[in-house]
C-alpha cells in the first residue's frame, strides 16, 4: 500500500531569547527567536518537519483563528494541499511538487480576511515562508525516507535530478535549465573527492555569538577570545546604532583576532587563497560587520567608511533589503576602501537574488533557508552561487564559502549542529536525522505559545512584560 501523507501538526514555538540580548542587532533589539513548526505525518509513520523562523511577538500583529499566528495559519493552507498525497510521487520531481505548494490561486493573490493589509503573495511574504516550513518538511521526509541526511540526498542526486529538483520559474535569463545541467555535469567527475574533503575536514563557519550589539564590552571580548580558542577565524558584529561605539567593540575584537596569543596552541595557519579579499589580519583572522537594513543608503555608505580601521571584510545587510540599486550603489562606493557588501538573509525570493547578482550589488550572497520557500528554492540561488551543496556538487571551490554558527538553541533539537577543532562544521553523517530539523517534544511542550509550561510561568510573564 501506497505511503501517503495523513494529517499534519503545527507549533508556534517562541524562545526568550531577549532576557539575555541573544541575537540583538540595530534593528532588532528585543528577540524572541521563534519558529513555526509543522510536522508532516504517513500511514507507515514516518514524519517530515520543516520550520520558518520569526521573533516572536510580532507574530501576533494578527491573531485569528485557533490562537495560532498568522504565519502558522499559513502554514496550515499550504499543507493541506499535501493531504492525501503519495510521498513517492512526490519526491519523484521536487521541483515539480514546489511548483504545486505554490500553486493555489487563492493563497498567491489574497488579501488577510477583509482587513486592508498587505498582499500574502504571490512568492513574498507570509505566505512564501510558509511554503518554506512546508517544503522543508517535506524534503525532510524525503531524506529520512532515503535513510540519508539531506546534504547528502542532494548531493547523491545525479545532474539531471539535481536539476530537476529546482525551482527554475523566473530565473532562465540567469541561468537556463541546460546551463545548470552542463555546469554540474563538469564538476560531476571530481564531486566524490570534494565529499571526502569535506567530511574530513567540515565546512567552513563564523561566529556571530560575540558581536550581539547588547552584549557589554568585557562580554565580547570574552567570547571573541573563546570563539579562536574554538577554532574559528571568521567572525561577525552587530553595528548601526553608534559609531563610536561600533568603532570601539571593533576594535575590541580586532585587538582580539589578530594577536597570536590568543591563538590556540593547535592552530594551523589558514591557505592564503581563502583569505583573499577578505582583509584578514596578520593571524588569518576576519571581521564581517552587520547592520540589519538600518541605514539609508548614503548613511550606509558614510558610517561603513568611518569603520575602515577595524578592517571588515563585508557589511552585512547595509539598508533595505529590497533595494537593488541601493546596494550596487553602496558596493561601488565601499569598493575602493576594499570592503564588500552581503545580503540575502531577508531576500524573500530568488529573484530578489537574481537583480542582486546581475545588478552586481553584492559580493557575498546569504541564503537563509526560513525566508526562502524551502529547498527547491534553495537549490535555485545555489545555481546562481555558492554553499555546500554547491561546494561538492556544482562550483567545486571553497576558499570563500562560509557559514553561519549561532551558539543558541542548540539543545531544543535532537541532532544539533556540532563544530570540530578547525572551527568548521562537522558534516552530519547520521542516516536518521534528515534535515537535522526534528525539536525536542519536551522543549515544544515547554515553550509553545501561548500554553507552554515556561509561558504560563508567572515569573516569566512578568519578565516578558505579559503580566504586571
Amino acid at each position: 500500500m501506497a505511503d501517503k501523507i495523513t494529517h499534519f501538526e503545527i507549533h508556534d514555538i517562541r524562545f526568550p531569547t531577549s532576557l539575555t540580548g541573544d541575537g540583538t542587532d540595530a534593528m532588532n533589539t528585543e528577540c524572541d527567536y521563534s519558529s513555526a513548526y509543522v510536522s508532516l505525518h504517513t500511514t507507515s509513520g514516518l514524519v517530515g518537519n520543516g520550520m520558518t523562523f520569526t521573533i516572536g511577538r510580532g507574530n501576533d500583529i494578527v491573531r485569528i483563528a485557533y490562537g495560532v499566528h498568522i504565519v502558522c495559519i499559513a502554514i496550515r493552507e499550504v499543507a493541506n494541499r499535501l493531504v492525501g498525497k503519495e510521498i513517492e510521487s512526490l519526491f519523484e520531481n521536487m521541483g515539480k511538487a514546489w511548483d504545486y505548494l505554490l500553486a493555489d490561486p487563492q493563497l498567491r493573490w489574497h488579501s488577510i480576511l477583509s482587513l486592508k493589509m498587505s498582499r500574502i503573495g504571490p512568492e513574498k511574504g507570509v505566505i512564501h515562508i510558509a511554503t518554506g516550513a512546508v517544503d522543508n518538511a517535506l524534503w525532510d521526509l524525503f531524506a529520512k525516507s532515503r535513510k540519508k541526511p539531506l546534504w547528502k540526498l542532494i548531493v547523491d542526486f545525479t545532474p539531471e535530478e539535481l536539476v530537476q529538483a529546482t525551482a527554475f520559474r523566473y530565473i532562465s535569463d540567469a541561468i537556463t535549465r541546460e546551463e545548470a545541467l552542463q555546469m554540474l555535469k563538469e564538476k560531476e567527475a571530481t564531486k566524490s573527492e570534494r565529499e571526502a574533503f569535506v567530511k574530513e575536514n567540515g565546512y567552513p563557519a563564523y561566529v556571530t555569538s560575540a558581536g550581539w550589539l547588547g552584549y557589554d564590552d568585557e562580554k565580547v571580548r570574552r567570547l571573541t577570545k573563546e570563539a579562536i580558542q574554538a577554532g574559528f577565524n571568521h567572525f561577525k558584529m552587530k553595528v548601526g546604532t553608534n559609531p563610536t561605539s561600533d568603532l570601539r567593540r571593533g576594535m575590541i575584537i580586532r585587538s582580539v583576532i589578530d594577536d597570536p596569543a590568543n591563538l590556540p596552541k593547535e592552530h594551523v595557519p589558514r591557505d592564503p587563497k581563502t583569505l583573499v579579499g577578505k582583509n584578514a589580519g596578520p593571524t588569518g583572522n576576519v571581521l564581517m560587520i552587520d547592520a540589519n537594513q538600518v541605514w539609508d543608503v548614503p548613511q550606509a555608505i558614510e558610517y561603513v567608511k568611518g569603520l575602515q580601521a577595524i578592517k571588515p571584510w563585508f557589511i552585512e545587510e547595509p539598508t533595505a533589503p529590497d533595494d537593488i540599486l541601493g546596494h550596487a550603489a553602496i558596493r561601488k562606493a565601499l569598493k575602493p576602501y576594499g570592503i564588500g557588501v552581503a545580503t540575502g538573509e531577508h531576500a524573500h525570493n530568488r529573484m530578489v537574488f537574481k537583480q542582486l547578482l546581475l545588478a552586481e550589488a553584492i559580493d557575498v550572497v546569504q541564503i537563509d533557508s526560513c525566508r526562502l520557500a524551502g529547498v527547491s528554492e534553495v537549490l535555485a540561488v545555489l545555481l546562481m552561487a555558492a554553499n555546500l551543496i554547491d561546494y561538492i556538487a556544482v562550483s567545486g571551490s571553497i576558499d570563500r564559502n562560509v557559514l553561519e554558527f549561532v551558539d543558541h538553541l542548540h539543545e531544543h533539537f535532537v541532532h544539533p549542529c556540532s563544530i570540530n577543532a578547525k572551527g568548521r562544521y562537522n558534516v552530519p553523517l547520521n542516516p536518521e536525522e534528515g534535515y537535522s530539523i526534528d525539536m525536542h517534544k519536551s522543549s515544544i511542550a515547554r515553550y509553545e505559545w501561548p500554553n507552554g509550561s515556561y509561558w504560563q510561568d508567572p515569573e516569566a510573564r512578568i519578565a516578558h512584560g505579559l503580566d504586571k
